[in-house]
């Protein structure tokens, strides 16, 4: 399958019901779930590359999260919350109708598995968490900052590529075309040429980040990191501004005591798009 199926999951959400967008690839009777989430702006075609290559072994599901791709976008703005995502994803796995689940994580991806698989019961056997960690650095939630929210317009693709990629270089080296692939997704025709694809409300409980409420949340997310008990391998590219050597190395003493594995040449995130990525993600869900 060169191409995945789009689906949508009904999640409730206060008083009213919204759709949850989610592509999957491989064969739908396949028990292996393999269910991989985007980071703050992104989306779940993201996953597109990493998707054909794990596809003979899962079934690969890749939500966009609300208020991002092909989902609906929330009226209150408060909605565009961790823990409210993280039930977003519970009703995806009741669709799924599986009784586990492996995790791929990208930064919020990740931070949105910590949750789910802290819970008790949790559905998740095996867990990869992408360049993200308990701890958020002022740095990066500062540099995030300065571009989530915004809303560009391009005239022409290839005019949206280059403007992303100037934000997105911590992704690590990417061919045009593979670079190129990865900004289609990101993009919405507008009549007049193209804007993002998600809600710039996103941006507004990202904006009131202090750095008080930033430790009390870190407080709570090594709590729940401490409570995980799938085995977890932690992705770490070299240069990254949001998960420290320090902290990554913090996560391999406590809690599932999970494995890293550090990438040369990358910043904040992987982009799972490369050989040696892919392969390290693959062997740590397959093995035994």
């Amino acid at each position: 399958m060169t191409e995945p199926r789009l689906h949508h999951v009904p999640v409730l959400r206060g008083r009213a019901v919204h759709r949850m967008a989610y592509w999957e690839w491989g064969e739908r009777s396949n028990p292996r779930v393999l269910v991989c989430v985007h980071g703050l702006t992104r989306q779940g075609r993201d996953f597109d590359t990493f998707a054909r290559a794990m596809q003979d072994t899962y079934r690969v599901v890749c939500p966009d999260v609300l208020g991002r791709g092909h989902s609906d976008w929330l009226p209150d703005a408060a909605g565009y919350q961790v823990p409210a995502y993280a039930a977003d994803m519970m009703a995806l796995v009741a669709r799924l109708d599986v009784p586990e689940v492996h995790w791929v994580g990208t930064s919020m991806g990740g931070m949105i598995g910590m949750v789910v698989a802290a819970l008790r019961g949790s559905p998740i056997t095996r867990l990869v968490l992408n360049d993200v960690g308990p701890a958020i650095e002022a740095d990066a939630v500062s540099r995030i900052g300065s571009y989530v929210g915004q809303t560009p317009h391009w005239d022409t693709e290839e005019q949206a590529a280059e403007a992303l990629w100037a934000i997105s270089r911590g992704f690590g080296p990417h061919t045009p075309a593979q670079w190129l692939a990865l900004t289609r997704p990101m993009l919405r025709p507008d009549g007049k040429g193209f804007k993002l694809h998600y809600d710039p409300a996103i941006a507004v409980a990202f904006s009131q980040l202090t750095p008080e409420n930033a430790k009390a949340g870190e407080a709570v997310m090594w709590k729940m990191y401490d409570a995980i008990q799938a085995p977890t391998l932690v992705l770490r590219g070299a240069e990254s501004d949001l998960l420290t050597a320090a902290s990554a190395q913090a996560m391999c003493g406590r809690g599932p005591k999970a494995s890293v594995r550090e990438f040369a040449g990358v910043g904040h995130a992987p982009m799972l798009t490369n050989d040696e990525q892919i392969g390290a993600v693959s062997t740590f869900l397959l093995g035994a």
